[in-house]
């Protein structure tokens, strides 16, 4: 297991993190990835600890507060030391009753903190994430919050998931310009067969020095090897198709994995996770499972050592069709960026 260093902090996550959406039981939209009771979660736990990880992430949503709460009492069974994991939560969804029940305020934020704190029974959060855009609550507010819940200890670093290019931006340079707890990471979701973060926000996070953290690596199964274009089968992408996908690109895609996965006497799984490994923008791969040979196979990942034709051959598959302005900066900008790569 490697240790990539998140963003421009000093925190180093290992490159695979697991994420605890199986853990609980959930109602609604999101209740056939749910299911996990306490004793297998607390066996996913041991097996990425096992396995090198030291990075877990949940959110207060998941199952209702389930996820987190089984999360700490799996570290507290495994007499895990606090200070050998680094422990990621997440805040924007609803939690109560009321108009206020949700969001990014300074009402929601702070309440949804010690929430959360008391759910993973901890003194703090290492990475306390905003889990989705609030059209409702100016920047300032939710970045002044976060700041407060960084000086009182209560959370180490900050980070984002689901936001746009410019949104995180805009929220980069208020921070800087208030001197406030700059964001160190975005959580998002990246594969070899939805490519979208490379027009905007993968540029964006290299100048803004931040780190990536990737969810749902399988495009919810779809890169898993279990699927075909005439055979949708059984189990998560059969019954909730999400997220998205282009799937004549997607199976395309799958079939050019399947020939390096058994090239390699590897999983189509973890052809699709050791992509992702490869990309320089990705700091770690959340990795989730209900059952723990599921996960087994997806923390064999960074085994698989693609080569160079392998890489060429999954981008050709793989790439995402021309958008402007992008095809007009590769028209524009082709003879600078020559000029730059002969100084190399």
């Amino acid at each position: 297991m490697r240790y990539n260093r998140l963003g421009n902090t000093g925190l180093f996550v290992s490159e695979l993190c697991l994420g605890t959406m199986t853990f609980g039981h959930s109602e609604g939209m999101w209740k056939s990835i749910s299911g996990l009771g306490q004793d297998e979660a607390d066996d996913l736990v041991r097996t990425a600890l096992d396995a090198g990880v030291n990075f877990f992430d949940t959110a207060n949503v998941y199952s209702e507060g389930q996820s987190e709460e089984t999360l700490g009492r799996s570290l507290k069974t495994l007499g895990v030391a606090r200070e050998e994991v680094v422990i990621a939560t997440k805040a924007f969804g609803q939690m109560h009753e009321g108009p206020n029940g949700r969001g990014a305020s300074r009402y929601h934020l702070i309440d949804a903190c010690k929430a959360s704190l008391k759910r993973l029974g901890l003194d703090h959060i290492d990475l306390y994430q905003i889990h989705g855009f609030d059209p409702a609550t100016p920047m300032e507010e939710t970045l002044e919050a976060l700041d407060i819940l960084v000086k009182h200890g209560h959370v180490r670093y900050v980070g984002l998931s689901n936001w746009a290019a410019w949104q995180v931006s805009r929220a980069q340079g208020i921070a800087e310009r208030r001197g406030l707890s700059r964001f160190a990471s975005l959580q998002a979701y990246y594969t070899v067969a939805g490519r979208d973060l490379e027009r905007e926000i993968i540029p964006m996070l290299k100048a803004e020095g931040m780190g990536l953290m990737v969810w749902s690596p399988l495009a919810g199964g779809l890169l898993s090897g279990k699927y075909s274009r005439d055979d949708k089968g059984e189990g998560r992408r059969a019954d909730f198709d999400f997220p998205p996908v282009n799937e004549d690109r997607g199976f395309d895609t799958v079939d050019v994995m399947r020939r390096i996965a058994k090239e390699r006497d590897a999983s189509v799984a973890q052809v699709a996770i050791a992509w992702l490994l490869h990309q320089p923008a990705v700091t770690s791969v959340i990795v989730g499972a209900k059952k723990k040979h599921q996960l087994e196979d997806n923390l064999g990942a960074p085994e698989v050592n693609l080569t160079g034709d392998d890489l060429a051959a999954l981008d050709e598959v793989s790439a995402l069709p021309k958008e402007y302005p992008g095809w007009m900066f590769e028209t524009q900008g082709t003879a600078r960026q020559e000029q730059l790569d002969s100084q190399r």
